[in-house]
C-alpha cells in the first residue's frame, strides 16, 4: 500500500515513516505542511494520505476537503492527538475516512490503516455527540454569528439582555466554548449554523 504522510513535527514524521515501512507500507513522500502534502499527493498518486490534523499553511482537514474535490480516489486519513468533537465533525464533513491516534502502537495503526483503505465506504471516525439546543438557543446562535451584541440580540428576540447572557452561558457550556468567537466556530463545525 502506497502512502504520503504529512506532519509538521519532523521526529514524529520520520518515526511514523519507518514504523509504517516496517509494517509493509511504501511511503512515497513525506510533507511538513498541508500545501506540501497536496503537492506530493498530486505528484505520487498514493493509495492513501495520512495527515496530521493541525499543520501550518493548510490543516489536514483542509487537505481532505481539497482531495475530495480533486483526488477522490486517495483515501484521506487523519492522525492526531486531538479528539475534540468539533474536530471530528469537521473531519467527517471534509471527507476524511479515518481518524487515528498518534498514541496507537505501530502494529495497531497499520491494521487500522489497512482496514480504512480496504473499505473507505465505512465511516470509521468517532461518533460525535452534537449538543441539543433549546429553541431559544437556536434563535440566539445565528444572531451571535452575525455579530450582534447582547443588547441587539435581546431587542431582536424581545427579551432582556440578562436573559441573553443566560442563554449565552448555556450555549458556551454546551459547545465547550471560551467566548463568542469560539462558540460560533464550534457551532459551524458541528453544523448547528451555516
Amino acid at each position: 500500500m502506497k502512502l504520503v504522510i504529512a506532519d509538521d513535527h519532523p521526529l514524529f514524521r520520520i518515526g511514523l515513516k519507518y514504523a509504517l515501512r516496517d509494517q509493509g507500507f511504501e511511503v512515497l513522500a513525506e510533507a511538513s505542511d498541508g500545501i506540501q502534502a497536496l503537492e506530493a499527493i498530486r505528484q505520487f498518486r498514493p493509495d492513501a494520505a495520512l495527515l496530521d490534523v493541525k499543520m501550518p499553511g493548510m490543516t489536514g482537514i483542509e487537505v481532505c476537503e481539497k482531495l475530495r474535490a480533486t483526488n477522490p480516489d486517495v483515501v484521506s486519513v487523519l492522525i492526531t492527538t486531538f479528539a475534540e468533537p468539533a474536530i471530528v465533525q469537521a473531519a467527517r464533513s471534509a471527507g476524511a475516512r479515518g481518524y487515528l491516534s498518534k498514541e496507537t502502537a505501530p502494529e495497531e495503526l497499520a491494521r487500522q490503516l489497512r482496514e480504512i483503505v480496504a473499505h473507505p465506504e465505512v465511516d470509521r471516525l468517532p461518533q460525535v455527540d452534537v449538543p441539543r439546543l433549546t429553541p431559544r438557543e437556536g434563535d440566539v446562535l445565528p444572531l451571535l454569528a452575525q455579530g450582534y451584541s447582547n443588547k441587539e440580540i435581546a431587542r431582536s428576540l424581545g427579551v432582556s439582555p440578562d436573559t441573553i447572557k443566560d442563554h449565552l452561558a448555556r450555549l458556551y457550556a454546551k459547545l465547550d466554548a471560551r467566548d463568542r468567537t469560539d462558540a460560533v466556530g464550534r457551532a459551524r463545525t458541528l453544523g448547528l449554523i451555516g
